[in-house]
């Protein structure tokens, strides 16, 4: 099971018509034709309405939906409804909503407040997805399942912790096994019986909120089970669906970078990966590049859909930037650029009422077609229209990756020590951002991939090492390829318990360092650090962290400028077989980081088109038969004239480019090339 099946990119986004009589419906699909919109996500919120009391079904409104959507040529994502639960569940089954962090049993409201444990809702949630899937799975206009909405948070009852401890019982097998790997002989610990063990909350392990624990191995462990338990769920209804539906393909919609759910766990239970994408500011693209690259990343490579975005501005934020002229377009084809197969809104039309009704929507409460974002989004539909199929299945042929860890996320941020001020998203979009914008086409992969096809390997603040992955990046060094890994790396094991051996661990062969200390400051302490010699040094700063590395082997390419350990290595360089290890000590700036990944592509020939324009970002899809597509994009207002390096067409304009004449992009403009060609 792949794609949805489609022979263009599908463009549209969450409609909600139940929120609205049925005249407004037909408005709606006018101005639908004119922006070219041809699919549509429904019923996503949809229980209360399709199941009013436990032993009633009613899907008289959903059907008309449906049937109004096929009838006006529309292809269908249909969501299971099951997001959010109806009142009557929590009033007739009150142990289905949450408890907190702070051990609050919830009463019904807002949307993730379902226990994923409870009984009442798995088997009613499951029940609704049967129904469902039996009701419309013959409809050809239905393209996709959309299973849930957004999964996310954690509970803390006793039906969890119940639970909890039926997931450590198949874990560890044994308390004994388990108390080694929790390290319970600290703080008198040990348990002796299962029910003695409870979820860490601000109860039990935790002060100062869920950062903040005496047990890192049991925190560590019901993040773990709170991502399944959830994932639980999802396959609840994935299997319910397939009773009746064994061929569409089946989604949720993740949210990228999101801290509490694994989505590497959860991928190989979706037939395709989708996303919303809701960046907080007008300056997010490379943060943005990376979330579509650690997305396409999930199935291997397999193109995903863009679920939500909004076309002007969100709603959830104390402030909500409009996104400026153009930017919704730019960022649109950033997604395509990337891996995206689908190209859609939240939301179709703007709710009246309740929180989302500022949330910007392709249709404004006035219903008018002459706005600047409808045109907009009606300008993109027609460029979608034109492209047809042409980027559907097409992959990135990327020679670098960048390996991306929840476990390693969870366990940095947890841990009491060196510095809670080192956060793992910024180590991680730092590395990426230097490579995305020296042009390298690059994917983002779980720590489990297979690393055979890279030349280069970058593991940003690796903190725990699991399995064969020391061994696998070794291999990488070993037959010519560089990997590159950073400070906190190759701390602690699966458990994270401290390996007893030099730091970094199982990474110290590789990188040819030990590192016996380390000093952590505010972030108001800069210590300069000196990269490279002769003509090519250059002095950057460096922040927060600061490993003091005695060489056991590499050779020093940056050195600390002050405080005691001024003169000793801050950045490494080992030969290891045909290849090298890099070891970045120091939290260099971003000016730092690129200088050393600029070292290292360079080395592989892997820099871009063009290095030297951040702003002027490049990537490469090939599609199923051959063809190379080249993306250029501009993120900065104002134009830019470079040499093409490619010949083809331009899809998006239909003219013709020639390598190493001019090609001129206007403020956020974008140039799709197809190679090759007439």
């Amino acid at each position: 099971m792949t794609l949805p099946a489609t022979t263009r990119i599908p463009y549209g986004g969450d409609y909600n018509p139940e929120q609205w009589p049925e005249e407004v419906w037909e408005q709606d699909y006018r101005l639908f034709d004119a922006a070219r919109i041809d699919t549509v996500t429904l019923g996503v919120f949809d229980w209360a309405l399709t199941q009013p009391a436990e032993d009633v079904y009613d899907f008289t409104l959903l059907d008309r939906i449906v049937e109004r959507a096929a009838a006006q040529g529309r292809r269908i994502c249909l969501a299971t409804g099951t997001g959010a639960h109806p009142p009557w569940l929590a009033r007739r089954y009150p142990e289905v909503t949450r408890v907190d962090f702070e051990g609050r049993r919830h009463r019904f409201g807002q949307r993730h407040n379902s226990c994923p444990s409870s009984p009442a809702f798995r088997r009613l949630s499951t029940e609704l997805a049967r129904r469902v899937a039996r009701r419309y799975a013959g409809n050809p206009a239905v393209l996709a399942w959309h299973v849930g909405n957004e999964y996310g948070g954690a509970c803390y009852c006793e039906l969890c912790a119940a639970g909890f401890r039926d997931w450590l019982r198949e874990r560890y097998g044994t308390l004994d096994a388990l108390n080694t790997a929790w390290y319970t002989t600290f703080w008198a610990h040990t348990f002796t019986d299962w029910a003695e063990i409870e979820p860490p909350s601000a109860l039990t392990e935790h002060w100062r909120g869920p950062d903040h624990t005496a047990f890192q191995g049991i925190t560590l462990d019901y993040l773990r089970f709170m991502s399944e338990a959830m994932l639980t769920n999802f396959r609840d209804e994935s299997a319910a669906i397939r009773e009746s539906s064994p061929d569409l393909p089946i989604t949720t919609n993740f949210m990228g970078m999101y801290r509490p759910i694994d989505y590497h766990r959860w991928a190989p239970y979706l037939d395709f990966a989708s996303w919303d994408n809701y960046p907080p500011d007008d300056d997010s693209a490379a943060r943005m590049a990376l979330t579509h690259d650690l997305m396409r990343g999930l199935k291997d490579g397999q193109p995903f859909w863009l679920m939500e975005q909004t076309p002007s501005f969100t709603a959830c934020r104390d402030v909500n930037p409009l996104k400026r002229p153009g930017l919704m377009r730019l960022w649109s084809w950033q997604a395509v650029a990337h891996g995206a197969d689908a190209v859609l809104f939240f939301q179709m039309r703007a709710s009246r009422g309740a929180s989302e009704k500022y949330h910007g929507a392709v249709i404004g409460h006035a219903g008018r077609s002459d706005t600047r974002v409808f045109r907009e989004v009606a300008e993109l539909g027609a460029e979608l229209e034109r492209l047809g199929g042409a980027t559907l299945g097409a992959r990135t042929p990327a020679r670098v990756a960048l390996l991306f860890d929840w476990d390693s996320w969870w366990a940095l941020e947890i841990s009491d020590g060196p510095s809670r001020l080192v956060r793992y998203q910024d180590v991680v979009q730092a590395y990426h951002r230097a490579i995305w914008e020296a042009g390298a086409d690059l994917d983002v992969v779980p720590v489990t991939a297979d690393l055979s096809g890279y030349d280069v390997v970058v593991a940003p603040a690796l903190h725990m090492v699991k399995g064969d992955l020391a061994e696998r990046l070794a291999a990488v060094a070993r037959r010519g390829g560089t990997v590159v890994t950073t400070f906190l790396s190759g701390r602690v094991d699966e458990h994270d318990q401290a390996f007893l051996a030099d730091v970094p661990g199982p990474l110290a062969p590789l990188m040819g360092v030990r590192i016996d200390e380390w000093d952590a400051r505010g972030p108001e302490v800069v210590n300069p650090v000196r990269l490279g010699t002769g003509p090519d040094t250059v002095e950057v700063a460096s922040r927060l962290l600061f490993e003091l590395v005695i060489p056991t082997g590499a050779e020093v390419v940056g050195e600390y400028r002050s405080d005691f350990y001024a003169g000793t290595p801050a950045v490494t360089r080992n030969a290891y077989g045909a290849g090298h290890g890099w070891y970045v000590a120091a939290g260099l700036d971003q000016a730092g980081v690129s200088w050393v990944l600029r070292r290292v592509l360079e080395r592989h020939d892997l820099l871009g088109p063009y290095p030297d324009l951040p702003a002027l970002e490049t990537a490469v899809r090939v599609a199923p038969d051959g063809t190379r597509l080249t993306f250029l994009l501009n993120h900065d207002a104002e134009p830019v004239t470079v040499p093409a390096r490619v010949t083809g067409v331009e899809l998006l304009s239909g003219d013709r480019v020639i390598a190493g004449e001019p090609v001129r992009l206007p403020g956020r403009g974008v140039l799709l090339i197809r190679q090759g060609g007439q």
